[in-house]
């Protein structure tokens, strides 16, 4: 399968290439040129088989539809991550909350989050592919908060890698925060910015592009690449879950193999759902791929009215940080697929230069008929998350409560008529505080902390909640508080000068 670049492009790229090079011409991203297809039988192939009915046996039968030009042992010892990282044998269990309402839960990973889905195998892929070539790789990677700790996972003291994490200072848990600063990797660098989640990737897109930049790092004999979903090496890793928890449904009889599901999807940067996006075009019986908002509403705007607006947008800061994002770069490639080359660039153009753009009343019709969108404020997270721990002991963070809000929104409206699939991204341990602070928003004691300006650290939230609930925090997240701090903070403008300090440390 070769890809091509949603700005144009000279000469189409193999998978191989673009995962070491994500930067495509024109500022754009690259997609593949044409999407493969399933059918009946293929979903079959998979829920029928006994002897092997695991994540991997199907992640491998997806690969192999796209035809990457990557050699099967590499692949599998890509996937072998999920037996060896993951700590469910089903890697995502797909878990019953209601009658027709189920949550994909993305975070059994070793960072806990779902980035874990897709940056332990791309991982492996990328560095093997680096050792291979006997080239040196620098890996920059920008985070609101997940993307940079499963980054630094995958590749801690991974030979010819280096890695570069920023993140917003102030943007992430403090449990978000730890699993970068406390890196003791040789190889790894992390710098938080005075700034947000849009500054940082900017930042970075801005250095995939910078050719100053670029011939510094050849000058050092070092090659770059991104570890953010601008590299198509993410997304791919992507589809595969929702054909899993389609497949899940019919294995436990909640559907018929072909019966249509919609899935709902807490959005930041739009990979998660441009992954549920292909997995439809691919054959995947979903209806509607629903994307869930915290108060950052910029797809929820687009999904409803047709216009993408940042003018006289800012940030606002949720107990959801990793979803604090206006600029969601994923979107680019759906409207690629929807509207062709020229009018996304016309489109993209229109964004970047004036920061707005509006689509014609027939593209917008095109857009609502993959997608719907709802968003939630963080009082109405709070009252999600304390609902389903009183009522049914389930503990989700907020990420995922905007999901379950838009579920119970969107159907009493009468606009979900199927099952759904809620996918939860992130662990509740990552964001403990905010997860203790709707659980005892009526606790007396709560009220008088609050009086005496006391703030629960996530170490002591993480441990009211497994006192008084059904759950335990893994180790991972445990040995954290334990762990020597290195922190680097700067402000934005500086980004590129650290990182050149880095590749020339030695």
């Amino acid at each position: 399968m070769k890809f091509i670049g949603t700005r144009g492009t000279d000469e189409k790229k193999t998978f191989s290439e673009v995962i070491l090079d994500p930067a495509a011409p024109n500022g754009g991203l690259y997609v593949p040129s044409k999407i493969p297809s399933i059918d009946e039988r293929f979903l079959n192939r998979y829920y029928d088989v006994e002897d092997e009915k695991t994540y991997r046996h199907l992640a491998r039968g997806i690969l192999k539809l796209f035809k990457i030009d990557i050699d099967p042992e590499l692949i599998e010892k890509a996937l072998y991550t999920y037996l060896r990282e993951f700590d469910d044998p089903d890697v995502v269990p797909v878990v019953k909350l209601d009658k027709d309402l189920f949550v994909g839960e993305l975070w059994h990973g070793p960072t806990r989050a779902f980035k874990d889905m897709a940056l332990q195998p791309f991982g492996v892929i990328l560095s093997a592919l680096a050792q291979e070539k006997g080239e040196n790789y620098l890996i920059l990677a920008a985070t609101s908060g997940d993307t940079g700790p499963a980054t630094l996972k995958t590749f801690e003291n991974k030979e010819n890698i280096q890695v570069v994490c920023i993140y917003p200072h102030e943007g992430t848990s403090e449990v978000q925060k730890l699993q970068m600063v406390t890196t003791d990797a040789e190889n790894e660098k992390v710098l938080g910015i005075i700034g947000n989640f849009d500054d940082a990737q900017t930042a970075l897109k801005a250095l995939l592009k910078d050719e100053d930049f670029r011939n510094t790092l050849k000058e050092n004999n070092i090659k770059l690449s991104a570890a953010n979903s601008v590299n198509f090496g993410r997304i791919i890793f992507q589809i595969i879950y929702h054909f899993w928890s389609y497949l899940k449904l019919v294995e436990n009889a909640e559907i018929d193999m072909m019966d249509k599901i919609d899935v709902i999807i807490p959005s930041g940067n739009f990979g998660n759902a441009l992954g549920a996006y292909y997995a439809k075009k691919m054959g995947l019986p979903i209806d509607k791929i629903i994307i869930a908002s915290n108060k950052n509403n910029i797809l929820y705007e687009f999904i409803k009215y047709g216009k993408y607006d940042l003018r006289d947008k800012s940030l606002i800061h949720t107990i959801s940080p990793a979803m604090d994002i206006l600029k969601s770069s994923n979107v680019e490639r759906v409207l690629f697929d929807k509207f062709g080359e020229e009018r996304t660039k016309e489109l993209m153009t229109s964004l970047e230069e004036n920061g707005y753009f509006e689509l014609t009343p027939e593209e917008h019709e095109k857009i609502k008929k993959d997608f719907l969108a709802d968003f939630a404020t963080d009082g109405e997270c709070e009252e999600i998350i304390a609902k389903y721990a009183k009522e049914g002991n389930y503990i989700m963070d907020a990420h995922t409560a905007t999901a379950i809000k838009a579920y119970e929104y969107l159907k009493e409206k009468g606009e979900i008529n199927n099952k759904v699939v809620a996918y939860s991204t992130a662990e509740w341990t990552k964001f403990a505080p905010s997860v203790y602070e709707a659980l005892t928003k009526e606790d007396i004691n709560r009220e008088i902390a609050e009086l005496e300006e006391k703030t629960l650290s996530d170490k002591d939230a993480i441990v009211y909640i497994e006192t008084h609930y059904e759950v335990k925090a893994p180790e991972c997240i445990r040995e954290l508080f334990e762990k020597d701090i290195n922190e680097t903070i700067i402000n934005k403008d500086e980004i590129k000068e650290k990182i050149i300090e880095f590749i020339k440390r030695d």
